[in-house]
């Protein structure tokens, strides 16, 4: 719902600010005063074309910003939430900036946008019906949401879009399988390959540091024992040894101990030296030992790494990347065992699906031609109380492609005037006429709101293009009924449809500082009867004219 609506050198309007309310919202005024402009600048809030020839003469920008209170839906949660978008206490602010020389530019929620951004946004925030407005209405898909809408297919329809999303999926994982079939079976050979190779080998995760040391032992064991034995010496076995002048100081300490109690401290830190040094001796004497050249090992060595090296040249830089390819080999080789069988549970679960969408597609299809054959009847009847006597309505459904949305494409065709053959609403000559379609049409679909839900916006311009008297009163009505379940603004020249208005607005054009500016001035009830007078009369409003006024209004009230 439009709650608010600021407009800033755009036409001839310098600046208004315009508070909307629920219900019926009717705009009047003299012609050329400013009354279509209004909902030209909520246009652009929905995405439309900015032009500079819309920039105020004088002004180097034209500014609209709009306040919406809308009622989050899943489908406005993805548009927002990919825009990065946050709705504040309910309401969206859109804005929209022209400058002189045809730039734009756009805001949704204090945040950047594009012109896209706002068209995808629209069909969330309002739906205009004027003369020269892309309807939304021309869509195909707009149109058989309606008529589904009208048909109550809701359920079925949503019956198809499950069975059709299972469908697809199923259909592209078989179409998958079958276009790597013949890859997956030669892929299947090098893997049963690789798996071979790598597990003939067997390698462990760290074998190959370890046999790189058991290597370097090897080809070093004289070297070692030289080294080794030197060590040996020095710790015990010779007359300087370590282990004999730790015992000799010792001994020495153990004599100072003897006459000074106190030396006893000293000689007790070196034992552990002495036991570590112990230790040491009867561990270098067992690596001695096992110290022994064995050419057999160092070839089992050799090979066992220049296998292990062949792997890691082929299939990782280490074991660890190794045995990570033989896992991917082995799951290569399930799925290539297994997608057979996979391809036969497919192909029954595709022809399954397939039974299922074509006969909930064609429940659809049957509710769908029995609707569009009541709506068309409807909406003709409706368009016989807005003047349009000779229309002749048809609503198409022929076959289409398959879709989430069944398989069906929607046409609403009409023929205003007697004899002409039936064309696609955008062919509609007459932007009267085609609001007028509109309001027949959202009057025969109209859905009341659900609890705690906001009014959509919908806006009418030139929809009393052609009408009078009795007819201008059956507008009326329709936009009255309209506005019980929907915000509606609506730009009117007729006082019976005026009549019917919640709430007025005056639109008024004058000169200040000698140019010609525009402004917008909601009613009272008294300002009210004596718009609706004007609007009877003319410039001179008389009794005659104010009376009829409180005539219509009561009527209306009725």
């Amino acid at each position: 719902m439009l709650v608010e609506l600021t407009v800033e050198n755009y036409a001839v309007i310098e600046q208004v600010r315009v508070r909307f309310h629920a219900g019926l919202n009717l705009l009047t005024g003299e012609t050329g005063s400013g009354k279509s402009i209004v909902v030209d600048a909520l246009g652009l809030l929905l995405g439309g074309r900015a032009s500079a020839e819309m920039v105020r003469a004088g002004a180097s920008r034209a500014r609209i910003s709009g306040i919406f209170e809308i009622t989050p839906t899943p489908a406005l949660a993805v548009i927002l939430d990919g825009a990065g978008i946050e709705l504040e206490d309910g309401e969206l602010l859109i804005e929209r900036e022209i400058q002189s020389n045809g730039k734009s530019r756009a805001f949704a929620g204090n945040r950047p946008a594009t012109a896209a951004l706002l068209r995808d946004l629209a069909p969330h925030l309002a739906d205009i019906h004027g003369q020269h407005d892309q309807q939304q209405l021309f869509s195909s898909d707009v149109q058989c949401a309606m008529l589904d809408s009208f048909a109550k297919a809701q359920s079925v329809l949503d019956l198809v879009a499950q069975t059709y999303t299972r469908w697809k999926q199923a259909s592209a994982e078989l179409e998958d399988l079958d276009r790597t079939a013949q890859e997956k079976l030669r892929m299947a050979d090098l893997w049963q390959f690789q798996r071979n190779e790598i597990e003939a080998v067997s390698p462990k995760p760290g074998e190959d540091a370890e046999l790189e040391n058991e290597r370097r032992v090897l080809r070093n064991v004289v070297r070692l024992q030289e080294v080794a034995g030197a060590a040996f010496g020095a710790l015990s076995e010779d007359p300087d040894s370590v282990t004999t002048q730790i015992g000799i100081i010792l001994k020495k300490l153990d004599e100072l101990a003897r006459i000074d109690e106190t030396a006893s401290d000293i000689a007790a830190a070196i034992v552990p030296a002495k036991t570590a040094l112990d230790d040491a001796t009867r561990a270098l004497a067992r690596y001695i030992d096992h110290l022994e050249a064995d050419p057999g090992r160092l070839d089992q060595v050799e090979e066992r790494l220049a296998a292990i090296e062949k792997l890691k040249r082929k299939y990782g830089a280490s074991i660890e990347e190794v045995l990570s390819f033989l896992e991917e080999a082995v799951r290569g080789l399930a799925a290539a065992e297994t997608s057979s069988d996979r391809r036969v549970g497919l192909e029954k679960e595709v022809t399954a699906l397939t039974k299922d969408y074509e006969a909930a597609a064609r429940e659809l299809t049957a509710k769908r031609k029995e609707a569009a054959k009541q709506l068309s009847k409807n909406v003709a009847t409706e368009l016989a109380a807005l003047a349009m006597e000779k229309t002749r309505v048809e609503i198409r459904v022929e076959s289409a492609p398959w879709s989430p949305n069944g398989a069906d494409r929607v046409e609403f065709l009409i023929a205003p005037n007697q004899g002409e053959e039936l064309k696609p609403l955008e062919k509609i000559a007459s932007g009267g006429e085609l609001s007028r379609v509109a309001l027949a049409l959202k009057t025969c679909t109209i859905i009341p709101p659900r609890k705690n839900e906001i009014p959509h916006t919908l806006v009418f311009d030139e929809v009393d293009a052609g009408v009078g008297g009795s007819a201008a009163e059956s507008v009326g009505r329709r936009l009255k009924k309209l506005a019980g379940a929907n915000q509606v603004l609506c730009v009117t020249h007729l006082p019976q449809i005026a009549g019917f208005g919640d709430h007025h607005y005056f639109v008024e054009k004058h000169a200040e500082r000698n140019r010609t500016v525009s402004s917008i001035q909601e009613l009272n009830k008294t300002e009210r009867t004596r718009e609706i007078g004007r609007m009877l009369s003319g410039e001179k409003i008389t009794p005659e004219a104010l009376r009829h006024a409180e005539q219509l209004l009561k009527l209306a009230a009725n």
